[in-house]
């Protein structure tokens, strides 16, 4: 089937950067991404310099084909009907009641989008699985569209997990290390996966597009992150035990990853991975294997994320002890997003310290070149419901987000760097570091020399 217009439903971290792409790659295509969140659309269509999304090089790309064969629209139903390939990029979180709570994934999102597909739909379509999902969720997909669905309709599902980095989201699309695309191995199955890699293959290599049926695909995404955060998590505990020992976690680190059977990546120490996937897909993946009564299996994924906090706790406990030593009360986080490059910062490890901090009454200047006070103050609102707690408007009165990194560091003696942003490293620490300061590098990113200076 030739594919001449292309839907997208959600306009978040993986739609819009990904269809831009698409867009650009492949300009015969006709690219529409949908949301019901107009301000999000909004944005998508105003000022380059205020994409909803940041990613090196994104605005670059939209600037190129917006409004020329790449659309953002909120006029949903239209869009599906127009187009001959769906792609659903809606958010899948973790459940937070019911059966799976705080493990499986909350398909409520993806569900209400195969019912909009399903009756939106006048002609056979091929729907595209782009948010990381349990195995076999096609199967619950196709049978929400051949029910809600006309009768004349024929509905093909494909499973295409993105692998995306935020940070390096727009050079991964480039150059991705493979395509993924999982799908029925029946005649029409087989048709549409072609459909599918016929659009990838204007700009990846066809060795690199890997097709496989659809669980596959499905369970590839969960294990390729789990597997991921398996090695932060490993060479984390390490840094805890290289603590104690007087060993040097930074050259541990380069030692293991010269083993070619090992290799460098994923192996730098840190105060805790973060974003949408990690501790999300591994939950997921403990909740599938505890459902199949794979125990001992779930046991062991589910340490992953146990380390993860473990490192954050640490990292905090560190700060608090040091704190109260010296009678100081304000401290300084430098850095809320996940990781640098990006302006995401869903389960940021600042998030945590941050928590841990403000229960122990302290006061907080946190600056981040890409994140604002709303976001910071919404992701700990967020995180203080998870507790129940009824302190969180005094605690607030705690949080001041700075502008600069100089206003942060002004009223502190203590000064926490907990995402790498270049900035940071490029700083003149001299003019904080001195005999009454302190510096608590949760990323190892500064290698100073100094008594006063902590690293992981």
């Amino acid at each position: 089937m030739k594919i001449k217009n292309i839907c997208c439903i959600g306009a978040g971290y993986v739609g819009g950067p990904t269809m831009a792409i698409i867009a650009l790659k492949c300009p015969d295509i006709k690219v529409t991404v949908v949301d019901l969140d107009k301000d999000k659309i909004d944005a998508w269509n105003g000022e380059l310099d205020k994409l909803p999304v940041f990613e090196p090089g994104l605005k670059e790309v939209v600037e190129k084909v917006r409004n020329k064969n790449l659309f953002f629209s909120t006029e949903i139903d239209q869009s599906i009907d127009e187009s001959e390939m769906i792609f659903m990029a809606v958010n899948t979180p973790t459940k937070t009641e019911g059966e799976g709570a705080g493990m499986a994934a909350d398909l409520k999102y993806f569900i209400a989008s195969a019912k909009q597909i399903a009756k939106a739909s006048n002609s056979n379509k091929i729907v595209v699985e782009k948010s990381t999902l349990p195995v076999r969720t096609a199967e619950k997909i196709k049978e929400i569209l051949e029910k809600e669905g006309k009768n004349a309709v024929k509905f093909e599902i494909l499973s295409n997990p993105e692998f995306l980095a935020e940070g390096t989201a727009i050079q991964d699309l480039f150059k991705s290390d493979r395509v993924l695309v999982g799908g029925d191995k029946t005649n029409s199955g087989k048709i549409a996966v072609q459909s599918l890699v016929d659009v990838y293959a204007n700009w990846i290599p066809r060795n690199k597009i890997l097709t496989t049926n659809v669980w596959t695909s499905e369970l590839a995404k969960l294990a390729s992150n789990a597997m991921l955060a398996q090695r932060i998590s490993s060479i984390n505990s390490l840094s805890a035990l290289s603590d104690k020992t007087g060993a040097d976690i930074d050259e541990l680190s380069r030692a293991i990853g010269m083993d070619s059977r090992i290799g460098e990546k994923f192996l730098k120490v840190s105060v805790g991975f973060g974003g949408s996937c990690f501790k999300k897909d591994i939950l997921n993946l403990v909740y599938l294997c505890r459902y199949y009564n794979l125990d001992i299996v779930a046991d062991f994924w589910e340490s992953v994320v146990k380390i993860n906090d473990f490192q954050k706790n640490r990292f905090s406990e560190k700060v608090l002890i040091k704190s109260n030593k010296i009678d100081e009360q304000h401290i300084t986080i430098l850095g809320w997003a996940f990781k640098k490059n990006t302006n995401d910062s869903r389960e940021s490890a600042s998030i945590d310290i941050a928590f841990n901090l403000l229960l122990q009454n302290k006061k907080l200047f946190i600056f981040d070149p890409m994140i604002k006070k709303e976001r910071v103050i919404k992701d700990l609102n967020e995180r203080f419901n998870i507790e129940k707690s009824k302190e969180f408007n005094e605690l607030l009165k705690n949080v001041f987000v700075n502008d600069t990194i100089e206003e942060a560091l002004e009223k502190s003696r203590i000064a926490c760097v907990l995402t790498e942003w270049d900035e940071f490293t490029k700083y003149n620490w001299k003019n904080f570091l001195d005999d009454d300061n302190f510096i608590f590098d949760g990323r190892n990113i500064l290698n100073m020399d100094s008594p006063n200076y902590f690293k992981l």
